[in-house]
């Protein structure tokens, strides 16, 4: 049986009505109802971090959480962390570092990446390296992507 209500909630700090079944997984409704590419599918189970985005700044997989999940809450993919024009601190680190190369799986990475600085401005090599731990990348460029977070961290606490 389809729950259809309607779910609030805000992406990228914009206010989103879904009226369709509230047991969708709140990646299709960004994929597919909001046109963000961001997020990726991956393994469909939450295991690769593909599809991570930030729930009220919590990393969270959207391939397997509802959208029912996420009412009234504030939802962050990689088109709401910077611009092109003015990119966040880890995405500017990211391209200095050359640290994606295939790139399906960096959105996800940055995002993490964000919420562990937001909560710890100042992590340790092994603090960064344990929360790439839940982000499967085929490419091995995780040295670069370390040094990348490294490198955000250093901006970020140097401007403060």
């Amino acid at each position: 049986m389809s729950n259809s209500n309607k779910t609030m909630f805000h992406v990228n700090q914009q206010p989103v009505q879904f009226d369709g079944d509230d047991k969708t997984n709140l990646l299709s409704v960004l994929r597919d109802e909001l046109n963000l590419s961001g997020p990726k599918f991956g393994c469909g189970q939450g295991e690769c971090g593909a599809c991570m985005v930030l729930v009220d700044g919590q990393p969270q997989t959207a391939c397997n959480l509802p959208v029912w999940s996420v009412q009234g809450r504030q939802v962050t993919t990689l088109e709401g962390l910077g611009t092109p024009a003015q990119p966040h601190p880890v995405q500017a680190a990211f391209i200095e570092e050359r640290a994606a190369q295939c790139g399906y799986c960096m959105a996800g990475i940055i995002t993490s990446a964000c919420a562990l600085l937001e909560r710890n401005p100042r992590p340790s090599r092994d603090e960064i390296v344990q929360s790439l731990e839940k982000h499967l990348c085929r490419c091995g460029a995780h040295t670069r992507m370390v040094r990348a977070i490294e490198r955000a961290a250093a901006t970020t606490n140097s401007n403060t």
